[in-house]
Formats: C-alpha cells, sequence, structure tokens
C-alpha cells in the first residue's frame, strides 16, 4: 500500500550501494534496511550507472578500486546526472591523494576499510543533516 501524499515526510532516504565485492554489500544492505532506509546494492558499475540514470537516489555508497568503471569515473557520473545526490566513498585503498580527489569531485566524504557498520550509518545521518539544510 503506497500513499500518494507528496508533502508527506515518511518517504524513506533512498541510497544505493556499489561495491564489487558481494560480501560488504550483504553487509550493509541489511543494516541500512534496519536503520529505515530504502536500499538497493549492486557489485558492477554498469548496473549501478543504469540505474542511477532511470531512478533519483538521495545517497550514493560506492568503492573507489572496481573492475570496470572506478569509483572516482562514478562519481564524477553522478554528479553529472544528480548533482545534489550526496556520496560517500569508500575504499580499501585510502590515501590523502585519493581522497582529495574525491572531495574535488564532490564526494561528502572518505571511508577507508574496514569500517564499523555505525560508523557509515553516522556518516550517512551527517549527510542527511547537511542536505536538510
Amino acid at each position: 500500500m503506497t500513499s500518494q501524499c507528496a508533502g508527506c515526510q515518511q518517504q524513506k532516504t533512498q541510497i544505493l550501494i556499489l561495491d564489487d565485492e558481494p560480501i560488504v554489500c550483504k553487509r550493509l544492505r541489511p543494516a541500512f534496511q534496519k536503520a529505515g532506509y530504502e536500499v538497493e546494492t549492486f557489485t558492477d558499475s554498469a548496473s549501478a550507472m543504469a540505474r542511477i540514470e532511470e531512478k533519483k537516489f538521495d545517497i550514493i555508497i560506492t568503492d573507489l578500486k572496481m573492475k570496470g568503471v572506478d569509483g572516482m569515473h562514478f562519481l564524477e557520473r553522478i554528479k553529472e546526472i544528480a548533482p545534489d545526490t550526496g556520496v560517500i566513498v569508500i575504499t580499501g585503498f585510502a590515501t590523502s591523494e585519493t581522497a582529495g580527489e574525491s572531495f574535488r569531485k564532490g564526494a561528502f566524504d572518505f571511508v577507508a576499510k574496514p569500517f564499523k557498520l555505525n560508523d557509515i550509518i553516522d556518516t550517512v545521518r551527517r549527510l542527511e543533516g547537511n542536505r536538510k539544510r
């Protein structure tokens, strides 16, 4: 049953997660769903890219190093399609250079793997707080 109330605040924040390691998606999806978010996960950048072209997401969490399109290119593409979408970059290859480049390209935050589930959820909540201002 869906409500047609255009001004309702009940709509869940839409999150897309892209990481080529299926275990990351398997850990993040239930954690975010339990925290009250609507979540879609992808393990390949082509499918995720096609999805962001059909649907608007509030927040996108993307890995940096992946087969195919890397996270930096994906971040650039998101910002072209939906400049107001918040992007969080996650990576096991964190360097100050990649962090700096992510911020220059519009990322809200840069999170090094391994991370605690609560830390990534807190980062998403901070991003939501910034978007509502």
